[in-house]
């Protein structure tokens, strides 16, 4: 036997696995490596643009400026984002731009706003107090700060914040890409849109990590494309690569399509293509631990550990490495909790919405307009601190990989009826699941743990 740790929740599990199991490879070239000095690289890029002049000469004195940024779901140090600001700032400033003609707003599209201590938490207390009021979260569903700018040639609807057409400048300063995921124009169409725009992208089989030719970017390339003709202005964009998930490998300063294909060309030589496993194996085991980007300053409930995090965010093997009917093997605790404040959605979802359906494609159908447009829970995502009600059904999407995966287990969940409320198959440990698998698929089956 193979003995392996696995996450486990907030903490780790020890299982003991077949000899005959595989660890494939992550196919990942050599770690980035921090830059020697993160404020002069920063310095550095905006000092040599790429396609753009440089922040100073795209701006009058008197020029009106918004300087948006990433929300606290990108997780990066939190001396990231008031460093490129800063940096920012003293470019305007040295261009004779008051510090009182620059607004910053927080890119949270449906997420939820945050409070000025959690603000202040990703942008240093300082900057929090000097902006006070010019210091704001996105809001998707204010009619006063949306403005529509029409639909592209293909017609995808463009609306965004009032300040991205109204401000002479928009700088904005993404906090590290996530693979394909992030980054580019999604920062400003998704990060400072609404859901007319955001539906485009957010279905089942939209959203993609993919670093190479990624359709969910081709779509917001065209979207940004058509923003900047409509409002008759360049959008400037740093983008920044972390090493080890915190501080800056790589950063880029200038037009947005520019400083994503530097992204993309990083990120490409750091992921070779995924393929498909050459022998599929029949089990799938990994760990899911208490993590999501949308359980920042919250805690997980079962939506986002069974289905956004281990079936989204964690699955992306099954298909690659798994054979058609695969059966796959989680390890979490997994407790029903439910934090109402920042997720008042998603137990209706959980209780009603998954009891009726656990395919998206049908959720989506019979669900998403409803949530979508749901006033009791858009009053609490404008007022309060709450996830938009439509971000609860669109945690759902990950379902589709039951199409693929035959069935799931869930070794070590604190309560078996959490995991059985969604179909999966509940198992004390993860030695007891790989037995039951084993009978499905045969004793000599083909067995691979990705962590």
């Amino acid at each position: 036997m193979i003995t392996k740790t696995l996450p486990y929740g907030d903490g780790a599990v020890e299982v003991s696995l077949p000899d005959r199991t595989r660890f494939p490879s992550r196919g990942l070239s050599s770690g980035l490596q921090p830059v020697a000095d993160q404020t002069e690289a920063v310095r550095s890029a905006l000092a040599k643009p790429l396609g753009l002049p440089r922040i100073g000469e795209m701006v009058r004195p008197d020029a009106r400026v918004l300087i948006a940024f990433d929300d606290p779901t990108v997780p990066s140090s939190g001396t990231l984002r008031p460093l490129i600001i800063e940096a920012i700032l003293a470019e305007l400033a040295e261009a004779g731009v008051a510090e009182e003609n620059v607004n910053l707003v927080c890119a949270n599209a449906l997420h939820r706003k945050w409070t000025s201590q959690e603000l202040a938490s990703i942008l240093g207390e300082d900057l929090v107090r000097r902006f006070g009021p010019r210091l704001a979260c996105h809001d998707a569903e204010d009619p006063e700060n949306l403005v529509y700018l029409g639909t592209t040639a293909s017609g995808y609807d463009v609306e965004v914040h009032r300040l991205v057409a109204e401000s002479d400048l928009t700088v904005y300063v993404n906090a590290g890409v996530m693979l394909g995921f992030s980054g580019g124009w999604k920062s400003v169409c998704v990060g400072l849109s609404t859901w007319r725009s955001i539906r485009w992208t957010h279905t089942p089989d939209g959203m993609t990590m993919s670093v190479r030719d990624n359709r969910m970017h081709r779509i917001f390339d065209e979207m940004g494309e058509h923003l900047e003709q409509r409002i008759g202005r360049r959008v400037f964009k740093v983008e920044t690569i972390l090493a080890g998930g915190l501080t800056i490998a790589h950063v880029w300063a200038g037009s947005v399509s520019e400083t994503r294909a530097r992204a993309v060309e990083v990120q490409a030589a750091q992921n070779p293509p995924r393929r498909t496993a050459a022998e599929p194996a029949d089990i799938l085991i990994y760990g899911v631990p208490n993590w999501s980007p949308y359980a920042t300053f919250s805690f997980m409930n079962p939506i986002l550990t069974l289905i956004s995090s281990a079936l989204g965010y964690l699955g992306g093997n099954i298909e690659a490495l798994g054979k058609p009917g695969c059966s796959v093997i989680l390890t979490t605790p997994c407790p029903e909790q439910w934090d109402m404040e920042h997720h008042p959605s998603y137990p209706e979802v959980w209780d009603r919405v998954l009891s009726e359906s656990l395919d998206p494609y049908k959720i989506n159908e019979r669900f998403l307009d409803e949530f979508a447009a749901r006033a009791d829970y858009i009053e609490r995502y404008r007022q309060g601190y709450a996830f938009h009600p439509v971000h609860g059904i669109l945690a759902t999407h990950p379902l589709k990989r039951l199409r693929h995966a035959g069935r799931v287990f869930v070794a070590g969940a604190e309560d078996p009826a959490v995991p059985r409320h969604v179909g999966f198959i509940p198992t004390a440990t993860v030695e007891e699941a790989i037995a039951e698998a084993e009978r499905i698929h045969g004793p000599d089956c083909s067995i691979m743990c990705t962590g």
